[in-house]
């Protein structure tokens, strides 16, 4: 087992509350160097969490031989050049999602990660929340029979505010929006709970706030999506789908994913809190679970907690010499994941069920 994973960091924003505080709450990690697109960032966070190097772009990460993970956390335009010259340069990768700005950029990091054979990952880290683990043994076992329908709600108010700025998440062309952000989340929830493709999606998106101002004070077109909304239907176990998702919804947060069966269902909430109901049941019952560990300096969540759990996994499989880590989503689960979103987008434009081509 080696001593130790070196860990190159490219990314100041959500690495700074999740990724950085997870891996260093891990045996066996070290923060090598950090690079960030506005550099005081990145020396402001090396100085917070004791980061010995900072680069003076992402490049300075990747060329370091004592880094051997790279976790790219970054917005999306940069994620499959980044991620290319990573794989290239024979490092194992954590990206964050969507994997990338399309299906086709997807599908070239997914075959360059296995040419190299690497670790590469998506993170996805609600996949390692326990509530979400408890669900899929439940879904796995069959306790909830024929599986017929599973239902995401995501609400957000985190951008209602017309006085946000604009920024990279404004833009289209950057690959910002919500589709992308939280959807990717859902859409791979959902494979991942019913272990399956989806077949057809009908997608419409919805942009509410129009127009931002940048940070120098001009008003700027917002192209990319605030709400989405999302039907599905799934290979296979012949069930469908729906998602409701919101950045600029007011009231309380919420992000709840529910899965029915013809003998029951599961409902699991952000926080990793779990119920479960059998057919006939008018009231959903409460399951115990441990919720797990949050690493220090993590605000609570599922999120920090899903990424506890995962962080601790990578650098587990890194010590141990293997490219592989039980049920977290590969660059392969990216790209299938962002052919779903492609398509979301096409049916959105066209008004139409859109078929998904899975190769």
């Amino acid at each position: 087992m080696k001593d130790s994973i070196g860990i190159g960091i490219i990314g100041a924003g959500f690495a700074r509350t999740t990724q950085i505080p997870g891996f260093k709450n891990c045996e066996g990690a070290r923060g090598v160097v950090i690079a960030s697109a506005h550099r005081e960032h990145a020396e402001e966070v090396a100085r917070e969490f004791d980061i010995p190097n900072v680069a003076d772009d992402w490049r300075g990460v990747i060329e370091r031989d004592d880094v051997d993970l790279v976790s790219i956390v970054t917005p999306v335009i940069t994620h499959h050049e980044i991620a290319m010259a990573a794989l290239d340069a024979g490092k194992h990768v954590l990206c964050e999602k969507p994997m990338a700005m399309n299906a086709e950029e997807a599908r070239e990091m997914m075959e360059r990660a296995r040419e190299k054979n690497v670790l590469a990952l998506i993170d996805h880290e609600l996949r390692f929340l326990p509530g979400r683990q408890k669900a899929a043994e439940l879904i796995r076992r069959g306790d909830l029979g024929e599986l017929w329908h599973g239902r995401c709600l995501f609400r957000s108010g985190q951008r209602a505010d017309p006085n946000r700025p604009w920024n990279w998440w404004s833009d289209v062309k950057q690959g910002g929006g919500a589709l992308g952000a939280i959807g990717s989340h859902i859409v791979d929830a959902f494979r991942w709970l019913l272990n399956t493709e989806v077949s057809e999606v009908f997608g419409q998106l919805s942009t509410h706030v129009p127009k931002r101002k940048d940070h120098s004070g001009v008003i700027r077109e917002v192209t990319t999506d605030d709400e989405a909304s999302l039907l599905l239907k799934f290979d296979g176990v012949g069930a469908t789908g729906n998602a409701s998702l919101s950045m600029v919804q007011a009231g309380a947060s919420a992000h709840v994913v529910e899965i029915f069966g013809s003998e029951g269902a599961v409902k699991v909430d952000g926080n990793g809190y779990v119920w479960s109901a059998k057919t006939g049941d008018t009231e959903w019952t409460s399951i115990e679970i441990d919720h797990g560990h949050l690493a220090p300096g993590m605000a609570e969540g599922g999120w920090s907690r899903g990424f506890t759990a995962f962080s601790k996994k990578i650098i587990d499989a890194l010590r141990e010499d293997r490219t592989t880590v039980e049920g977290a989503a590969t660059f392969e689960d990216g790209y299938r994941t962002q052919v779903v979103l492609d398509a979301s987008r096409r049916s959105h434009q066209s008004g139409c069920w859109e078929s998904i081509e899975q190769q």
